[in-house]
């Protein structure tokens, strides 16, 4: 090769380099973030903008060692709510708790798994202690300590109704939170009045022409709290942190009776995989069967819009308990017409889509 030959070849290279530079920044790079996630995904994020999950000064109100299931939901929800909770009070917080799971499986004696002040009632009267906390501390001279009560949905809709109704229409100086996981799960999955339609249970086998729960029966106490005219009402789900938190640090910032009920779902009892949870929860929200929302004083202020509908068998699918529903038969129609009927009526009357949404 002669020189004249080198050098030709020598600013091609030069030539193409140049090139693939140039190109190289015009263009920018992509970057992905998992944003949604309680590690490294939220620390990308304006610190603003972080959930209490993703700071490493929350409080873990539960911690480590506690005997819940795989997968939870309700030892999530506890968690994040009374975190978010000790965040807003700045740790002047103490909690009542109701007999049921989230007792049983955080407390077995001599053992605690609790690292915030927390109290045992029984089942049926955390309203009334949570009450008789709030006036101990206001006697004392403490009023920047706030006061939690919390039951699952048997000690809330049903053994603790009368008193939670009681603390709702003295408009005591309470956060009620509800975990719900429509049944009575630690004693052996007996239907509550929160059980949906269909939904198998020990006390609701499916057998029969209408096997399951039967419909027509059971309470909507966000709905009924909404009726005593309380301050503050809210639904959460686990699937969506960032709102569980923001709802519950609102509560926490007004004054009198306030109720949060969280949808807490249960591998154990709903025949679900253990790591299912986040994504049934999050079916529940985006069928409507568990519309999200905040009420003031009798009246709903903000709906948690739906990002992408989906139909209520996508939700109902994945749990045994409605395993009845798809049988080898086929589809029961009639049931899961019934249950979607129930959905859209939620979309409807929490205007969960937005204007020419339909799909």
């Amino acid at each position: 090769m002669n020189s004249d030959s080198a050098n030709n070849d020598t600013g091609s290279k030069e030539g193409a380099a140049n090139s693939r530079a140039n190109q190289g920044s015009a263009l920018q790079r992509v970057k992905f973030y998992q944003t949604g996630t309680h590690t490294v995904g939220n620390r990308l994020m304006d610190e603003a903008a972080r959930s209490v999950q993703s700071s490493m000064d929350r409080s873990n109100a539960i911690t480590s060692g506690h005997r819940a299931c795989q997968g939870c939901g309700e030892a999530l929800g506890a968690r994040y709510a009374l975190d978010a909770a000790m965040r807003a009070s700045d740790g002047q917080l103490v909690a009542v708790n109701a007999t049921g799971c989230l007792e049983v499986f955080t407390t077995p004696y001599p053992e605690t798994s609790w690292q915030i002040p927390w109290l045992h009632s029984l089942f049926g009267n955390a309203p009334a202690v949570a009450t008789g906390v709030a006036a101990a501390m206001r006697r004392k001279g403490r009023k920047k300590v706030s006061v939690v009560a919390q039951g699952g949905d048997g000690g809330t809709t049903d053994i603790g109704f009368g008193c939670l109704s009681g603390m709702f229409e003295r408009n005591d100086d309470v956060l009620y939170i509800c975990y719900d996981n429509e049944a009575y799960m630690n004693t052996g999955v007996q239907r509550s009045s929160a059980t949906p339609p269909t939904a198998r249970t020990a006390t609701t086998p499916a057998v029969g022409k209408a096997p399951g729960n039967v419909f027509g029966t059971g309470k909507n106490l966000p709905l009924i709290a909404m009726a005593h005219n309380i301050p503050y009402v809210a639904t959460a789900s686990v699937a969506d942190l960032h709102d569980l938190e923001d709802k519950v640090t609102r509560a926490m910032a007004i004054e009198g009776a306030r109720y949060i009920h969280i949808m807490v779902p249960c591998p154990l009892g709903w025949g679900s995989a253990p790591n299912d949870t986040i994504r049934i929860a999050r079916l529940a929200v985006e069928s409507g069967l568990f519309p999200l929302f905040e009420a003031e004083h009798g009246e709903v202020t903000k709906s948690h819009k739906i990002r992408r509908r989906v139909p209520v068998d996508d939700y109902l699918k994945p749990q045994r308990r409605f395993a009845h529903l798809f049988g080898k038969e086929g589809p029961d129609k009639a049931a899961l017409a019934a249950i979607q009927a129930m959905a859209d009526s939620n979309i409807k009357r929490f205007n969960l889509l937005d204007a020419g949404d339909d799909t």
